[in-house]
C-alpha cells in the first residue's frame, strides 16, 4: 500500500547585510539558508570595511547543517574560520542534543581565570548559527508575541551561554527583495561556562537590556531569521542590518512509503 507522506513546508533565503558602529559602516556580510523537509543547512560569510578595514582588515566564515525533525531544527555540525593577523577554525559536532566532540585550531592557551566547561554545559545545546534561527511552532499565528516567547542555550566551541528572547513590537522593515512585517523581541544574554568573569565585554552584555532582535519569516516555513539586530554600546549602537533580503518558498517533496 503506497501513501503520500505528509507535506513539510521547504524555503531558502539569500540575504546581505551591513554592520554598523554609530551609524559608520565597519562589515559586510552574506547568509544564505535552505530549509528541507527532513533538513536544514546555513552558510555564511563576511569581512571587515569602510573605516574599520583600514585599521584591522578580517574576514570570517561559518556553516551549520542539521535536521529537522517533527519541525525542530536538531542540529549535526558547525564550523567557524576567523582570519586576520591569526587565523582560527572551530568545529563542532553534536549528536543527541549535545555535543559529540569539537576542536579549535590552532589550540588556544589555558587560561586559569576561565570558568571551566563541563560535560554537562555541552548536554542539550545547539551552535551559534542555528540559534540565530527561530522556529516557531504549531500552525497559528507566525509574527507575534509567541514569535519571541524562546530563548536557547548555545556552546560556540569557547563560550557556553543562554539568550533568552522577548517581545516588544510589531514593525515593517524594507529591504531589496523585503517589505512587511516583523516582531522585534528583546534579547537577554546569560554566559554559563567559558568566559572570564572580569572581562568587561561579558560584564556588559550581561547587564545590557536594550539589546534588540528584529525578526522575519523565510518564506514556505515556520522559521524566522534576524533581519536587524542592535546592541547599545558606549561607542554608539552597533547594527547588523539586512540590505537585501530575497527568501522563496519551495514545493515539497512529495515522498513514498509502503
Amino acid at each position: 500500500m503506497l501513501a503520500p507522506l505528509p507535506a513539510v513546508a521547504q524555503g531558502r533565503l539569500e540575504a546581505h547585510y551591513e554592520a554598523s558602529l554609530a551609524g559608520i559602516a565597519v562589515g559586510r556580510g552574506t547568509w544564505g539558508i535552505e530549509i528541507g523537509d527532513d533538513y536544514y543547512s546555513a552558510s555564511a560569510q563576511g569581512a571587515t570595511a569602510g573605516l574599520l578595514k583600514a585599521f584591522s582588515g578580517g574576514t570570517g566564515s561559518g556553516s551549520a547543517q542539521g535536521r529537522m525533525v517533527n519541525g525542530a531544527l536538531v542540529p549535526m555540525n558547525y564550523v567557524a574560520t576567523m582570519a586576520s593577523k591569526k587565523s582560527e577554525t572551530i568545529k563542532i559536532n553534536l549528536a543527541n542534543g549535545g555535543v559529540k566532540d569539537f576542536s579549535i585550531d590552532p589550540e588556544p592557551p589555558v587560561d586559569a581565570d576561565r570558568i571551566v566547561v563541563t560535560d554537562a554545559h555541552r548536554r542539550n545545546v545547539v551552535d551559534p548559527m542555528t540559534s540565530s534561527l527561530v522556529r516557531v511552532p504549531g500552525t497559528g499565528e507566525l509574527l507575534g508575541q509567541e514569535s519571541c516567547r524562546g530563548g536557547s542555550s548555545v556552546f560556540d566551541g569557547r563560550l557556553r551561554y543562554d539568550l533568552k528572547l522577548d517581545f516588544k513590537r510589531m514593525e515593517t522593515v524594507k529591504a531589496k527583495g523585503y517589505h512587511g512585517p516583523a516582531v522585534v523581541c528583546a534579547i537577554y544574554f546569560t554566559p554559563i561556562a567559558g568566559y572570564i568573569p572580569d572581562r568587561p565585554v561579558i560584564k556588559y552584555l550581561s547587564a545590557e537590556r536594550r539589546m534588540e532582535i528584529v525578526l522575519v519569516p523565510i518564506a514556505g516555513t515556520r522559521v524566522l531569521v534576524p533581519f536587524r539586530l542592535t546592541i547599545p554600546t558606549p561607542f554608539g549602537p552597533a547594527v547588523l542590518e539586512a540590505t537585501q533580503f530575497n527568501t522563496v518558498a519551495v514545493p515539497p517533496r512529495v515522498a513514498k512509503t509502503q
